[in-house]
């Protein structure tokens, strides 16, 4: 338990300076992306290569393997295109109603009871997007885009969740995540090459940035939280991720100047309210191991 206790909080700050790394690279938002999970999925492969975690996949589980990169790769798609148009405040925040569409999912999909909980928790959480959202709009249309660019991230964040409660039960972490970060960087590679998002020609500063976002947030953050989840009930991981719109919001402040209004203020507490009265449910609506 020791453990949970020290690493938690490492995983909260790493996951913290995604959005701020992101703000600093000056390549378009499926760059970004595409660059993030694959650095990440490079570092693995010789970890992957000695253990050769293949044999623990089956034939089934492949397809669920792709489907959650998938989920993966969209995720980050829509997030990291979010932060080009809005602020991280805003960005952050909206992206962390996942738990929320986890709990419809499970209900729509796993056909798990709606309760009254959840109910009353997308209601909150609602009230305070369209805060935020309403407070974005009189800035620009194009932080208005950037918040519903955040929703959707937080949607494709809970097909994954979804997918994972589904297929990792009997998996080891590192035989869970290495298949799942390349299959998002495949499709991230895929898609920027569709849309002839160019690799290379950037400052060496944002090289810097991709190499940092790799590592941190996604190899030190997601992955302490996807070791987390073996130990803790995914409700409590969850409460626990919740800590990175307030280290986000705090570390923009800081390094890019971004300030904070009434409305991102309001909206933000209605939406944590909302998550934390949702997740108080009999045994979580979350994936867990």
């Amino acid at each position: 338990m020791i453990r949970l206790y020290l690493l938690l909080p490492i995983g909260i700050i790493a996951i913290s300076t995604a959005s701020v790394f992101i703000k600093l690279c000056d390549a378009p938002a499926l760059v970004i992306a595409a660059y993030r999970l694959t650095l990440a999925s490079l570092f693995l492969a010789p970890f992957a290569g000695h253990k050769k975690i293949w044999q623990n996949w089956k034939k089934p589980e492949w397809r669920w393997l792709i489907l959650s990169g998938l989920f993966l790769a969209l995720h980050f798609a829509f997030w990291i295109a979010s932060l080009k148009f809005t602020s991280v405040a805003s960005s952050v925040v909206l992206v962390s109603t996942n738990p929320l569409f986890v709990g419809l999912g499970a209900w729509l999909f796993l056909k798990e009871p709606l309760e009254r909980n959840l109910i009353i928790g997308i209601g909150l959480s609602l009230l305070g997007s369209g805060l935020i959202s309403f407070g974005d709009v009189t800035l620009s249309k194009e932080a208005l885009m950037g918040d519903g660019l955040a929703l959707l991230g937080a949607i494709t964040a809970s097909g994954y969740l979804l997918v994972g409660r589904k297929m990792r039960k009997g998996q080891d972490l590192l035989s869970y995540i290495f298949p799942v970060y390349s299959a998002g960087a495949i499709v991230l590679i895929i898609i920027s090459l569709a849309f002839q998002k160019p690799f290379f020609g950037y400052s060496s500063s944002t090289y810097l940035y991709l190499f940092l976002l790799a590592l941190v947030p996604q190899l030190i953050g997601h992955t302490t939280f996807n070791w987390a989840l073996k130990y803790l009930p995914a409700s409590l991981v969850a409460i626990a991720i919740l800590g990175e719109p307030v280290g986000s919001t705090v570390l923009a402040f800081i390094f890019l100047g971004e300030g904070l209004t009434p409305f991102k203020i309001v909206g933000g507490i209605l939406i944590f309210a909302g998550i934390l009265v949702a997740i108080k449910k009999k045994e979580s609506t979350l994936p867990k191991e």
